[in-house]
């Protein structure tokens, strides 16, 4: 019991400090003109497209094969836009004075939550494999979910959250990874047409959020070719964690 616990402890960590880290940039929004908050969303983006492509899909594709990792990408894309619909008439949008940046935000905290889950998986299993992979796996994601949770924090506090509560967003997106490393650790390996149709599905909404909502909102706020050159060291970034991964 103590030994599931510990791997629960460690998910978390690595879940909400990341995106934590990421969400810190809520109080500095304050300041931030729109050239540089369009360059963190591409950044984001950018990186975050690497992790699909480089990272999630790949992983999906090797353990399900083609159907699975499909089914859950189409199934990711469609509940995104479910999602958006229902947010575009909340009440929680109601209120914010920028709500193409907060229903962006929103949505990336929740597409980010879903795929935090199955990456609390590989944590589980990184860790009933040895300590050392555990720990590797560990180190990788809080790396990659610092950009996810200025992703978040960005256009959430744009949109008219206050610093706390968009700081609270990025906290809450991680814990579904401490969840997922302890189910991870529990059965030791989990059904490999599952855990492909799960990666599609974060794949897929991933995608859609990224190019539907944090790009077109990026160009929104800032035409200029710094924010286009960040979407592009951003992905160059992401394959540097990939091919280290």
């Amino acid at each position: 019991m103590g030994h599931l616990l510990r791997i629960t402890f460690l998910g978390l960590f690595s879940g909400i400090a990341g995106t934590g880290i990421g969400g810190l940039s809520a109080f500095l929004i304050s300041r931030t003109s729109n050239r540089a908050m369009s360059t963190i969303l591409e950044f984001s983006a950018g990186l975050m497209t690497s992790v699909v492509c480089f990272e999630l899909l790949p992983e999906a594709f090797r353990l399900g094969g083609t159907l699975f990792t499909f089914a859950g990408t189409i199934t990711g894309i469609l509940t995104v836009l479910i999602i958006e619909s229902i947010l575009k008439k909340s009440r929680v949008l109601a209120k914010g004075k920028d709500t193409g940046l907060l229903r962006a935000g929103i949505l990336m905290a929740i597409a980010i939550a879903m795929h935090n889950f199955p990456e609390g998986f590989a944590v589980g299993s990184g860790f009933e494999a040895s300590t050392r992979l555990g720990l590797t796996i560990t180190a990788v994601i809080i790396i990659h979910d610092i950009p996810e949770g200025i992703a978040m924090a960005v256009p959430m506090r744009a949109g008219g959250f206050s610093k706390l509560r968009a700081f609270a967003y990025t906290i809450l997106s991680g814990v579904p990874m401490g969840l997922g490393a302890l189910l991870g650790a529990a059965l030791g390996s989990v059904s490999d047409g599952l855990t492909a149709a799960c990666l599609g599905f974060a794949g897929g909404a991933m995608l859609y959020i990224i190019y539907g909502e944090l790009v077109p909102e990026s160009k929104r706020l800032y035409l200029g070719r710094l924010s286009s050159l960040a979407n592009v060291w951003g992905i160059l970034c992401g394959i540097i964690i990939s091919i280290h991964n």
